[in-house]
């Protein structure tokens, strides 16, 4: 039985886990890039961005392994992108250009139906209509095919930056919206 992994999700003191009015010029939210301060901080973090630097900790040896070991993703619509409502016509393809960092499949809950998106390197966003439970069964299938090659999924690191954000999105919200 594949098992649940959160990986690398940051919340403030005060339980937000991301900052209010996400848009194109605010991908995390206002002052959203405080709860994740510490990944920006790290190797890995900074390479990801093309910077050089970083410092190569605990946090680097955390979030260098992220994709280890794992085969699937459940992401709310607003990590995936800011565009709200129906997907009419939007080109949207998220917020991490051909190649996102998943190189596996990810289920994003929505309210709004949209057909599969194949990208480069591996990832395809499914996206999920009939709630969190339907994409955790989805992705555990997903998941129970790789444990079956001897791949645990059985840690947890939830980050709490020392940060408070006042108002944003709080990580019920997060859980509870799609």
């Amino acid at each position: 039985m594949s098992k649940l992994l959160v990986r690398n999700y940051s919340i403030s003191l005060d339980g937000f886990g991301a900052g209010p009015s996400q848009d194109l010029e605010n991908p995390l939210g206002i002052d959203g890039q405080l709860l994740h301060q510490w990944i920006f901080a790290t190797r890995n973090g900074r390479q990801m961005i093309g910077a050089d630097g970083g410092e190569e900790g605990l946090d680097n040896t955390f979030f260098s392994s992220r994709g280890t070991g794992v085969g699937a993703t459940i992401m709310g619509r607003h990590m995936f992108g800011p565009v709200r409502g129906p997907w009419d016509q939007s080109d949207w393809t998220g917020w991490w250009g051909d190649d996102p960092p998943f190189h596996h499949p990810v289920f994003v809950l929505t309210h709004h139906p949209r057909p599969p998106l194949e990208m480069q390197g591996g990832t395809t966003f499914h996206f999920v209509t009939d709630g969190f439970q339907a994409a955790l069964d989805r992705a555990q299938a997903v998941a129970a095919a790789l444990a079956k090659a001897g791949i645990p999924r059985d840690k947890i690191l939830i980050e709490a930056a020392p940060v408070g954000e006042d108002s944003g999105q709080s990580r019920a919200e997060v859980l509870l919206e799609h």
